[in-house]
C-alpha cells in the first residue's frame, strides 16, 4: 500500500480526532467515536500488504439524527481533519437512469475534482518560493535588463565593474519589489489569451467535461494561444505572472495521479437526506416512483465499482460513504435489503436540549457569541454577552423548537440575528464603544416575537 496518500491527520487516535472535534461540535460522542474508528481502520488499513489491504472494505455509517444536531458538521470537520476529498450531495437529488435528475456517477467524477483541487493547492504550497523567485526574476529583467552578453573589454574580458554594478543594482530592485514600493510603476508584459471553454459532451450518463480544449484539437483551423503584450500596475502583473508561474511548475499528471490515489483510499462522501430515497414502491406513478431505482443506482457505487473521469478510471471500493436523515417518516429497515447492508454502523444523533444550546453559544472554537464578537470588532465596538443572556437564548431556542418545528442548533442562528440586528446595523457609525447584552435585552428583541404564535413561524 501507498504511504504517498496518508497524511498527518490519519496518525491521530480515535481519542485525539475526538478531542478535536469536540473543539467544533457539542455532544454526540457516539456518533464522534464511530467516525474517529472508521477514520482510525483507514489508517490502519494502509499499513497492510496490498494483499491483505484490498480485502478490507470501509465500514459505512448511518447517522439517524433531526436535523440541526450535527450530522453535516462531524463529517465535515473529519475531512478537513485529514484533509481528504469531501463531498456533501442530497441523496434526493439523484433519480432512476431514464428520469430526469442527476447521474449517480458525477458523485464520483466531483469528488476526483475535489480531490485534484486539494492536491494542487498543495502543491502550489510547495513551489511557492521557487514560483515568487522565478516570478521575481521575471519582473527584474522587465524593470533592469541585462547588459549585453557580448560586450567585452578591448583585451575580451566581460567589466567585472559593470557587472558587479548591475548585480548590486538587481538587488536593490528587488528589495523594493518585495516591499511593495514598486506596485504602481507601469510595466509591459507578456500575457497568456485566455483558454477556450472545454468541450462538454451530452450523454445518458450525463454530462462531463473532456479535458481538451478546442484550440488543442484544431490548432489549424482557430489557431493556438498566443501571447499578447499588456500594460498594467506592477502590482497587478505580478500576481498574474505569479500564477503562470504556479502553473507552469505544477505537474498535471503526477496531480491527477495523486488525486485519484486520495480519493480511491481517502474520500469521504456525506450523502445527506437518504430517508427520502427510502421506501418502495409497486407499480405506483409519479414523482416517488424512482425511491427504489435510485437506492439501486448508488449500491453499485457504495459496494464498490469503477467509475470513468477526466482525470482517469477511480475505484469506489475503499471511499468512506457517510449516510444521513431525520427518519421520521421511513425507517432504515425501508432501504433496500442490499443498501442496508452497506451501511453497517448505525449511530442515532440525540436531539439537543438548553444546556446543549448554552455550550454551542459559548465553547466551540466557532462559537456563535464568538463570531459576533469578532464581528463587532472590525467596527472598534466590543459586544459583551452576560451568561444570563446566553441561557435566555437558548431558552428562547428550545421554546421554540418544541412549539414548532425543531430545527436544532439552527434556531440559535435565527435568535441571534434578531438579537444583534440593531447592534449590526449601528455600529458602523458608533465611536469606540462597548455594548452589554443581558437577559432583558434580548427578551426586548425577540419575546414578542416568540409569544405570537403566527409570527415566530415567519420571523424565527
Amino acid at each position: 500500500m501507498s504511504e504517498a496518500v496518508l497524511t498527518q491527520g490519519d496518525e491521530r487516535t480515535p481519542r485525539q480526532i475526538v478531542r478535536e472535534l469536540d473543539r467544533y461540535i457539542i455532544g454526540q460522542d457516539k456518533a464522534k467515536k464511530a467516525v474517529s474508528i472508521a477514520l482510525r481502520n483507514r489508517y490502519r488499513r494502509q499499513k497492510l500488504p496490498a494483499a491483505i489491504a484490498d480485502d478490507i472494505i470501509p465500514k459505512n455509517i448511518l447517522m439517524i439524527g433531526p436535523t440541526g444536531v450535527g450530522k453535516t458538521e462531524i463529517a465535515r470537520r473529519l475531512a478537513k481533519l485529514t484533509r481528504s476529498p469531501f463531498l456533501k450531495v442530497e441523496a434526493s437529488k439523484f433519480t432512476e437512469v431514464g428520469y430526469v435528475g442527476r447521474d449517480v456517477e458525477s458523485l464520483v467524477r466531483d469528488l476526483v475534482r475535489i480531490a485534484v483541487d486539494l492536491v494542487k493547492a498543495e502543491k502550489m504550497a510547495e513551489n511557492g518560493e521557487k514560483a515568487r523567485r522565478n516570478t521575481e526574476d521575471r519582473v527584474l529583467a522587465i524593470l533592469l535588463p541585462a547588459p549585453a552578453e557580448n560586450r567585452e573589454t578591448a583585451a575580451g574580458a566581460p567589466e567585472a565593474g559593470e557587472t558587479e554594478s548591475f548585480a548590486n543594482s538587481r538587488e536593490k530592485l528587488r528589495r523594493l519589489l518585495r516591499e511593495g514600493k514598486l506596485d504602481d510603476r507601469l510595466i509591459e508584459v507578456d500575457v497568456k489569451a485566455n483558454a477556450f471553454t472545454p468541450l462538454e459532451i451530452f450523454s445518458a450518463s450525463g454530462v462531463e467535461e473532456i479535458g481538451i480544449q478546442i484550440s488543442e484539437m484544431m490548432p489549424n483551423l482557430l489557431g493556438s494561444r498566443g501571447s499578447r503584450k499588456r500594460r498594467m500596475p506592477l502590482g497587478e502583473a505580478f500576481q498574474l505572472l505569479l500564477q503562470e508561474e504556479q502553473n507552469r511548475l505544477l505537474d498535471m499528471d503526477q496531480v491527477a495521479k495523486l488525486a485519484i490515489q486520495r480519493t480511491e483510499q481517502m474520500g469521504i462522501v456525506f450523502l445527506d437526506e437518504i430517508d427520502k430515497i427510502a421506501g418502495r414502491e409497486s407499480g405506483g406513478h409519479g414523482p416517488m416512483v424512482s425511491r427504489e431505482g435510485v437506492q439501486r443506482d448508488l449500491l453499485p457505487i457504495i459496494e464498490g465499482t469503477t467509475v470513468n473521469t477526466k482525470y482517469g478510471m477511480v475505484r469506489t471500493d475503499h471511499v468512506l460513504f457517510i449516510g444521513a436523515g431525520a427518519f421520521h417518516v421511513a425507517k432504515p429497515a425501508d432501504l433496500i435489503p442490499e443498501l442496508q447492508g452497506r451501511f453497517p454502523i448505525r449511530v442515532e444523533l440525540e436531539s439537543l436540549g438548553r444546556a446543549d444550546f448554552v455550550r454551542i453559544l459559548t465553547e466551540p472554537q466557532n462559537a456563535l457569541v464568538k463570531q459576533y464578537q469578532n464581528l463587532m470588532a472590525t467596527e472598534g465596538l466590543e459586544v459583551i454577552f452576560a451568561a444570563d443572556a446566553v441561557e435566555e437564548v437558548a431558552t428562547m431556542a428550545v421554546e421554540l423548537n418544541s412549539t414548532s418545528e425543531n430545527i436544532g442548533a439552527r434556531r440559535l442562528h435565527t435568535i441571534m440575528e434578531k438579537v444583534m440586528e440593531d447592534i449590526s446595523f449601528e455600529a458602523s457609525d458608533l465611536e469606540r464603544a462597548q455594548v452589554r447584552i443581558d437577559s432583558d435585552y434580548v427578551r426586548r428583541k425577540v419575546q414578542d416575537i416568540v409569544r405570537d404564535g403566527d409570527l415566530s413561524k415567519y420571523i424565527l
